[in-house]
This record gives structure tokens, sequence and C-alpha cells, in this order.
């Protein structure tokens, strides 16, 4: 998402904005417009608002992505982007106003240094004239300035301009913009691959600008154990509602392979070194969603059995994990999310068969 400049903006106040504005007088009759904070979860549907209805021509999918994975972090409690929605009765966005912060020189007009740009706003064509678009740049602008943002611009159309008057914004014949846009360029006399250009040559991108357009996924390692009577073992998550009973693992740390990461968290984790050599049982990939704005890729190791008296003696990190519990595959369906207990069906089947098992439907929520 281009802007002019970014940085840690203030924190949010802890009370969510919301408001009820009705169309105002002259508008076609609608539902009253009930407006919300935007969240990390709407930066899709902003995106693609702006997409279709902000830009002169629409984004291909991978430059919708693109900014997806921009704004979506940008839309957390310490981003500096700030919106405002109002829902369609399907759930979908009818409308949305954007911003976004930036530092500045202090001066007069702007003494905490902080100003903002409004970069979107954008209603569906068949909630306009309801007032929705006054609704959400309404609150915006409120928002901002309770953060001390004092100095805000926007580029308005003809059409739009009577509304941003309406609140207070001027016209400046000073103003003036150029675009340097980058040529692709070959990298070491080859070309960095494919991009999100869509027509022309897509081998032909700078390689730091391609590697900010591919896809971006966090990894982990599991390791699975069962006790003697290969019934699965799980350590029962503190922090966690969603995923309350997981396999023994974790994150992989920066630099760290695999199986190394495996062997570190089920140390950190349970006291418990396990000994290679590695084997794999299965390969577990999520789409990102609502509760995290990432891919995330995963491997589950083989720990083998352990007795009774080994499982007596793991020793759970209290930051993480409370319990250790010991069931038979079934019993455990009850007490976990579908896509979890899919999961550990495959690796329980994986161990069985002795053929790794492939899961690539384990994603996040969509909300």
């Amino acid at each position: 998402m281009s802007t002019d400049t970014t940085s840690a903006a203030p924190g949010r106040p802890d009370r969510p904005h919301r408001r009820s504005t009705p169309g105002g007088p002259g508008r076609a009759s609608g539902p009253e417009a009930v407006v919300r904070e935007a969240t990390p979860a709407d930066a899709e549907g902003i995106v693609r608002m702006r997409s279709a209805y902000v830009l002169a021509e629409p984004m291909s999918e991978e430059w919708i992505r693109r900014c997806v994975c921009e704004l979506a972090p940008r839309l957390a409690a310490t981003g500096d982007a700030r919106a405002f929605v109002v829902e369609a009765p399907d759930g979908s966005l009818a409308a949305c106003a954007l911003g976004l912060i930036h530092a500045v020189l202090p001066a007069p007009d702007c003494p905490e240094g902080l100003a903002g740009r409004v970069q979107v706003v954008a209603t569906r064509p068949r909630f306009r004239r309801s007032g929705y678009a006054r609704a959400v740049l309404g609150a915006l602008l409120e928002r901002l300035r309770s953060e001390h943002v004092t100095l805000l611009e926007v580029q308005a159309g003809e059409e739009t301009a009577p509304l941003y008057r309406g609140l207070g914004f001027a016209g400046s014949a000073t103003l003036m913009r150029t675009t340097h846009r980058e040529e692709p360029a070959l990298v070491g006399g080859q070309a960095t691959g494919g991009g999100p250009r869509g027509g022309g040559d897509p081998g032909r991108m700078p390689l730091e600008i391609y590697a900010g357009t591919v896809l971006k996924a966090t990894c982990f390692a599991c390791v699975y154990f069962t006790d003697e009577d290969d019934r699965p073992l799980q350590l029962h998550s503190v922090y966690s509602p969603a995923h309350p009973w997981q396999l023994v693992g974790g994150t992989m740390d920066p630099g760290e392979r695999p199986w190394a990461t495996a062997v570190r968290e089920c140390r950190e984790e349970t006291a418990l070194t396990v000994v290679g050599p590695p084997r794999l049982l299965a390969t577990v990939y999520g789409l990102p969603g609502a509760q995290w704005p990432y891919s995330t890729l995963g491997l589950v190791f083989d720990g083998g059995r352990l007795t009774a008296a080994q499982i007596r003696s793991l020793t759970l990190d209290p930051r993480e994990h409370d319990e250790a519990r010991v069931l038979p595959l079934a019993g455990w369906e009850a007490l976990m999310p579908s896509r979890d207990f899919a999961r550990l069906t495959a690796v329980a089947g994986a161990r069985r068969s002795g053929v790794a098992a492939y899961v690539d439907a384990w994603d996040w929520e969509t909300e």
C-alpha cells in the first residue's frame, strides 16, 4: 500500500469507537449506519473496496494479496493505520474509511509532529446516498484528532470534494505530486522471478522488491508422542483457548532448522530430550486468517513411545502448559477443534502406516 511516510503511532484508546449515524436529509432511505472500528480481519475487505471503487484500474489478485499483508498488521493496536467500517447485512463491507498516520516535523498546526492521510473512503454502489461515507469518514477524523493528528490531507475528486469541504477540508493550489516508477531490472544478469505486475516480463523485478511480493509464512516443528499403547500424548495450553490441546513443539527461531526446533521445543516444554535420526510423520500447511495474517508451514516428527514413568516425569513450562494427557485417539475429538483433530488423526495414521501424511487445510479461522 503506497503512502508517504510511516512511523509507530500513539496507542489507541482502550474503549472501541462505536456510533450509529442515520442517513441525512436528501439521501436515499436505508438502514441505519452502525459504524465500528476496523480490525486486521477487515484488511482484505478494505483493500478490495479500494481496488474496486477508488483506484483508476482494479488491482490484480497478487497486488491485492500484497496490500492485505501490508495493511493487516498496520490495523493492529500498535500500527499506524486507522479505519472505520459499516457492514452490509451479509457481513461484507458496505462502506469504509482508512487513514494512515505518519511523522512530520512539529509546527504550530501539528505540535505533536503527527500528520494523517485519508487513503480510502469507499461505499459499495447499492449503499450510496445513505450517509455511510460521511459516517465512516467522520468517525475516522474524530479518532485521528483524539490522537493529536492535527494535520490531515486527502486527494478528493470532483464528486467527493463537497463531502470533504463539509468536514473542514480546504483545497490547495500549491500541492504537487510526482510518481517515480521503478523500471524492472536484471539482478546479476539473471531474471529475478515473477511478481505482481501481471502482464509483461515478470522476471526483471529487483530482488528486494520481488522478495516483498512473495508468500510470507511462519514455520513450526512438533514431536508426536504416544504411550506404550499408542495413545497420543498432548499438552494443555494456558494461553490459547482456540487450540487447547497441542502437540509438543513450537515456532522456529531465525536460522534454526525444523528438527533442531523440535528438539529445542521438546526440551523447553517437557524437559525431555528426543534423539534422532528424525523421522517425519506429517507436513502441515494452513492459510492465513483473522487470528494470524500469515500462512503456516509445519513438520511433525515421530518422538516414539513413552513409558508411564517417562510421562509422569514430564516437567511442563507453566507459562505454556498446565497438563500432559494421554487418551485414545477417539477420545480427543470432543476436546479439540475439528481441524486440530484432523491433523492429529493424520499424524497417528502416518505412524501406523509408515507413510508421511500431507495436511493442507490446517487454516486459521476467518472470523
